[in-house]
């Protein structure tokens, strides 16, 4: 109870108003985005809410609106139980949509800006999703058959559906909106292997999963979030919940490259920027980095895939101390966080279980492992996903959930991911994890993005292969690339194969398609 006054006191939920606000929105609204959004509308009407590539919306206008738009979709015949698909890049739009949904009962499936036409029909067929909001550049992209309703976000032709505006315009009066039950959100895995999946979650709040991400980091209402991360992206949504639950103003743009952020953040005096660890990468390498001003940041907060070493070392001996590592999947939720003092001690680390979790490291036959051992990475929280929509799930073995990734926990409860299981090499009899090798060779200036993958060898089973894209400018070889790695690590981890390319294949959240490769 004392962390939780704490961090109440310290974000300033402790504000009359806005506790008062908060529990309103959640008699109004149940455990949904509508109710914090609400509560914002209530305790900070004329606050900005979302600044974005139109300019600033405030809370009152965005509780307004969703309101308007959950009655428009309800007239259209959208209403309680249906599912609607979403897919956007990062704009106001897409928290209004999210925000009506809630308000109109209705279950969102969050598809990814990334889909070609046929992944995205595939996904709509099978998820049996009956209207699509969608902007209008990717409309050409649907097959409309079987779908009752396209809405099109931004300017809609007749033959692609209907305007977002139209929609809004529908609305009937006095239509009544009823609190909603726990929704079903659908967030899609990846799909760095194949099609992604769909992973449900019942809309359970559970109020220790709901703050163990800021009881570790100090986000504040005062906050100015820039969101770099796809908002359909479990990292993303997360910090629009953040945002909209203390007040905090969300910075979010339909494109994020280096340079336009390091922009955004002294224009907007930015103090918490939410990463995935490819933009990382990308910001250190741009040209205007070291002049940039990034005085107002406080919080740098990465999620999504692995943080390479060399990334952590040079943020921290060029920014400073304000790194935040959480580790976690769209299946098992968040798991671990780093702070900046973990970082500090060990950049390696995902750091500890957050509140609410628990680690285990399993053998292959489902047997905890002690410190320091190596295995398999299970987690235990409330915070799991109820399984795929498409049937099956996870492995579990005693209420812990297989995370697919192999690693330890020390003896002071510190979480080393070495990799993933499915990554994982076998070259001559020898395993080996991509991570470790790449690790290396991104140390050096002259490489600015690896990828380590195995393929078919006669002799050894598997053998290494590096995909290698130099930094702007920069000279090296083949051998010279192989002899980093040849200096610090076993010989069975020196790559056979060295190939230089301009770019690695990567998802929109910047997880390599190493299946490309």
């Amino acid at each position: 109870m004392g962390s939780l006054i704490d961090l109440a006191s310290r974000s300033g939920l402790l504000s009359p108003i806005r506790l008062a606000a908060l529990a309103s929105g959640a008699v109004r609204w149940g455990p949904t985005l509508a109710a914090p959004v609400a509560a914002s509308a209530l305790a900070n009407p004329g606050g900005q809410a979302i600044i974005d590539d139109s300019g600033s919306i405030t809370w009152r206008d965005l509780d307004a609106q969703s309101t308007r738009l959950a009655e428009g979709l309800h007239a259209m015949g959208v209403g309680r139980g249906a599912r609607l698909g979403l897919m956007c890049r990062n704009h106001r739009e897409f928290v209004e949509l999210t925000v009506a949904a809630a308000k109109g009962g209705i279950e969102v499936v969050y598809l990814n800006t990334g889909f070609a036409a046929p992944q995205l029909n595939e996904v709509v067929l099978r998820e049996s999703i009956a209207a699509v909001a969608i902007d209008a550049r990717y409309a050409g992209l649907l097959d409309p058959a079987g779908i009752v309703h396209v809405i099109v976000i931004g300017d809609a032709s007749p033959e692609h559906g209907t305007s977002l505006a139209d929609v809004r315009a529908r609305r009937l009066w006095r239509l009544p909106l009823r609190a909603s039950l726990p929704i079903n959100p659908v967030l899609l895995t990846s799909g760095t292997t194949g099609t992604p999946k769909g992973a449900r979650r019942s809309g359970r709040i559970d109020p220790s999963v709901a703050t163990s991400v800021l009881q570790r980091i100090p986000y504040r209402a005062d906050d100015i979030v820039c969101i770099t991360s796809p908002l359909f992206h479990a990292w993303g949504f997360t910090q629009i919940g953040i945002a909209a639950a203390l007040g905090c103003t969300a910075v979010v743009s339909a494109s994020f490259g280096a340079s336009a952020v390091l922009k955004q953040i002294p224009e907007h005096a930015v103090s918490v920027l939410a990463v995935v660890p490819v933009l990382l990468q990308r910001l250190l390498d741009a040209p205007e980095f070291d002049e940039a001003d990034l005085s107002t940041l406080r919080i740098v907060a990465s999620s999504g895939s692995a943080l390479p070493v060399p990334t952590v070392v040079d943020w921290l001996r060029r920014c400073g101390p304000n790194l935040y590592n959480l580790y976690g999947s769209t299946e098992v939720g968040q798991a671990t966080l780093a702070t900046p003092t973990d970082l500090c001690a060990h950049p390696d680390t995902a750091g500890r279980a957050l509140h609410g979790s628990v680690i285990g490291i399993l053998d292959d036959a489902g047997s905890l492992l002690p410190a320091g051992s190596a295995g398999r990475i299970f987690v235990g929280s409330s915070a799991q996903f109820d399984g795929y929509t498409g049937g099956g799930g996870k492995e579990i073995v005693d209420g812990l959930m297989s995370t697919g990734d192999v690693g330890y926990l020390d003896e002071s409860g510190l979480l080393f991911v070495i990799g993933r299981a499915d990554d994982m090499i076998v070259s001559g009899g020898e395993n080996v994890f991509p991570q470790e090798v790449e690790d290396v060779l991104l140390a050096d200036d002259r490489i600015a993005d690896v990828a380590v993958v195995g393929v078919p060898d006669d002799d050894f089973g598997q053998r290494l292969s590096a995909f290698v894209v130099r930094a702007p400018g920069a000279k090296i070889t083949k051998s010279e690339a192989r002899a980093l790695v040849a200096d610090q690590l076993a010989r069975h981890k020196v790559p056979r194969d060295v190939t230089f390319c301009t770019e690695l294949p990567r998802t929109v959240t910047g997880k390599i398609l190493r299946t490309r490769l």
